[in-house]
């Protein structure tokens, strides 16, 4: 598929790597990136041989300071419910992220504010830099939020929390964001290659399908009663069990021939 010049993308031993490319604008999304952002991660989701997808930014600035909508066509401007419905529809690249059946992962070094916070939130997990920061940023700009923000940020770091991040505006550091749980993984610059290929090596080196099922389960927590989860794990378990991976596992942790 076609893609911008300002959305690149690298596949490599089972890993696709997005970067958002538009460092005079610190990588904000506009129109031309969002309307082919959802359909590369659709086709990456469904794309067997990858395993594992990242999103990062290009440069030390930003990994994306958010949506730049000023391309929008003018009759998305006729009316609220135009608007809305293009912002609804790019916006589904977060629910991409968050349910492919495979781990995503996003690499931040430097800000990432509004959409571009929501997408790294949207992912499962996170490394960051000391220059890497979060920004609702939406209260500066007298808007409430898209992309998931409001929905990721409240299940990361609570209501209260959420919360005050978005009246405040105020920038978390990357110090506080190891602390609040926004990064999984705060490392030097120097490091971060090394940490990036490390967290990757260990996500390949799980079955596709044992991912894709631990991604299910943990998704349903979020939400659902723990009757439903412990329904869905055991048959889980079940399909997972019969596998040869699992057999040969099970044999090696119990000292088997």
């Amino acid at each position: 598929m076609h893609l911008p010049a300002t959305l690149l993308l690298a596949v490599d031993d089972g890993v696709a790597t997005i970067t958002f490319d538009r460092q005079q604008s610190r990588n904000a999304l506009d129109v031309t990136m969002l309307d082919a952002l959802l359909p590369l991660l659709e086709r990456l989701g469904h794309d067997d041989a990858v395993r594992a997808v990242v999103l990062t930014g290009a440069g030390d600035r930003a990994f994306s300071a958010g949506g730049d909508i000023s391309g929008i066509p003018t009759s998305a401007l006729d009316g609220h419910e135009a608007l809305a419905r293009h912002i609804e529809h790019w916006a589904q690249s977060a629910r991409v992220l968050h349910t492919m059946p495979k781990p995503t992962l996003a690499v931040l070094d430097g800000v990432a504010a509004g959409a571009g916070m929501a997408l790294a939130l949207a992912c499962d997990l996170r490394i960051g830099t000391p220059n890497a920061r979060f920004l609702t940023a939406f209260a500066r700009i007298g808007i409430s939020g898209d992309f998931g923000g409001s929905y990721f940020l409240t299940h990361l770091v609570g209501p209260a929390r959420a919360r005050e991040l978005y009246w405040m505006s105020e920038a978390v550091d990357a110090e506080r964001a190891l602390a609040l749980g926004l990064l999984n993984w705060l490392v030097p610059r120097a490091e971060l290659d090394v940490t990036r290929n490390r967290v990757l090596e260990r996500l390949l080196a799980l079955p596709a399908a044992t991912a894709a099922h631990m991604k299910t389960n943990l998704n349903l927590a979020m939400h659902a009663e723990l009757a439903s989860v412990l329904a869905v794990e055991a048959r889980s378990v079940a399909e997972l069990g019969t596998s040869d991976f699992t057999r040969h596992a099970t044999r090696a942790v119990l000292g088997k021939p």
